[in-house]
């Protein structure tokens, strides 16, 4: 069994000693309160760069004003084709693996009702915009024989073969939004949003035992677990004309309230079993502002600043909960975004490209590391869990008069440092099989490179 450290450990590396898993940390930051849901191809072309330009039911994500901009009815569906692959490093051995998901991602229609009144006011629209996808995710990291843990009163000593993370499931978000044109200058817009969620996750590790001669899977105390999730917010916006080339948008979109129903694996041999707990959790609010230019008819480029208002925010209902609160009160940092699109129109045909860039929703976070020779060491990493995300998106369309079909490409990448093996004694927290438990006191540490190629084709009725 190895020493623990003697050194002071900070907030963090207390937060790792506990009986947590730290898929609880990245689901709650990616699955919970990150963005990424796809729409239309349009829409993702662009990089979902819309917000000041709208027209389009998915652009009333990031303004509901957008739906006020339309001056026709619509109706589409989606279909997306997502290649993930992910790499995963360890004392310079990886681990690559990639699959395909393909998913009705998108579906989506604006009803646009003209006033023929005297008033100003010109149209009033409905839109609604649902978007699915899938967040199924495996990293594995190859094992290495230089780390080994004894089991204590036996002659076994066991090798470490491999780690794997493995989730499965999607996220939804259905957005209801009316929108309506004040003589073609200004539109204001509002939404409701609904969201959902299903997770299921694993944390697994494997062994090679000296005295079997063969290789055995543990799994990570509370793992895997089953996660159904659903939420609601809300948000509102205004787009206005400063001239006929020149337009500004603003959105603000509330806290998302997620209401959460676990079932895990709980291991006490030999009294292993399941347990079920809820969890209330509130995501930050956030706020986008807009500019768009559109100097001729064929030509419209688009610029979207987003920022997270707060930190996400356990109801706390025990200690697991404090302690998840403490790390994100003291390690999680306000989240930006910025998306660039633009379509270029020839004749009935429609070129289009984007790029996001995403910042690291975490601030340098200290840990106690595991090295593959058995030592702990403190240690500290900027892209921790998640790291900084770069979005660039192609886009081709073409406009048949009253159906149109588009298409996208777009690759979101990122690089990150992935904690594992970490299982407390003292908290029971460890790697369990049906013959042995491993209980480390520091962090094995990968590096991730993540690569997700997004393929979506739209069709659309306009009438």
């Amino acid at each position: 069994m190895l020493k623990k450290s003697i050194s002071i450990l900070s907030i963090s590396a207390f937060f790792f000693a506990q009986a947590q898993n730290v898929t609880v940390l990245r689901n709650t930051m990616d699955v919970y309160s990150g963005g990424g849901l796809q729409g239309t191809a349009k829409y993702n072309a662009m990089a979902g760069s819309m917000g000041a330009l709208g027209g389009d039911a998915s652009a009333a994500v990031t303004n509901p004003a957008g739906v006020g901009v339309a001056i026709s009815s619509s109706i589409s569906g989606t279909l997306a084709i997502n290649n993930i692959n992910n790499k995963s490093t360890l004392a310079g051995a990886s681990k690559e693996y990639s699959f395909n998901k393909t998913d009705l991602g998108n579906i989506g229609g604006i009803a646009s009702f003209q006033l023929l009144t005297e008033t100003p006011w010109k149209f009033v629209n409905i839109g609604v915009n649902y978007s699915s996808k899938s967040i199924e995710d495996y990293v594995e990291t190859p094992g290495n024989n230089n780390l080994t843990y004894s089991i204590p009163a036996t002659a076994d000593v066991l090798t470490y073969a491999g780690h794997a993370f493995n989730r499965y499931g999607n996220v939804s978000k259905m957005n209801i939004a009316i929108g309506a044109n004040y003589d073609n200058q200004i539109y204001i817009g509002g939404g409701l949003n609904f969201h959902g969620a299903q997770i299921d996750q694993y944390d697994s590790a494997a062994f090679y035992s000296a005295v079997d001669k063969k290789i055995d899977y543990y799994e990570k105390q509370d793992t895997p677990y089953s996660e159904t999730s659903s939420g609601f917010s809300a948000n509102v916006g205004i787009i206005g004309k400063i001239s006929q080339e020149f337009r500004l948008g603003a959105a603000l979109e509330t806290p998302t309230w997620w209401t959460m129903e676990r079932v895990y694996n709980y291991y006490s041999s030999p009294n292993d079993g399941t347990a079920a707990e809820d969890r209330k959790l509130t995501t930050p609010m956030k706020a986008t502002l807009s500019a768009a230019m559109v100097p001729t008819k064929n030509l419209a480029v688009n610029v979207d600043y987003t920022v997270g208002l707060g930190k996400p925010k356990y109801k706390v209902y025990g200690g697991a909960e404090t302690e998840l609160n403490n790390f994100y009160k003291e390690y999680s940092q306000t989240t930006s975004e910025i998306k660039i699109g633009a379509e270029y129109r020839i004749k009935n045909f429609r070129l289009r490209g984007g790029y996001g860039y995403e910042s690291n929703p975490t601030k340098t976070v200290n840990l106690t590391e595991l090295t593959v020779n058995g030592n702990l060491k403190d240690a500290s990493y900027s892209n921790f869990l998640l790291g900084e995300r770069n979005t660039l998106g192609l886009g081709l369309g073409y406009d048949f008069g009253s159906v149109f079909l588009d298409f996208a490409y777009q690759n979101v990448s990122s690089e990150y440092k992935n904690p594992f093996l970490k299982g407390d004694a003292a908290y029971n927290a460890g790697y369990f099989s049906n013959k042995y438990i491993v209980e480390y006191d520091g962090s094995l540490v990968s590096n991730v490179k993540r690569n997700l190629n997004n393929y979506s084709i739209t069709l659309g009725w306009k009438f």
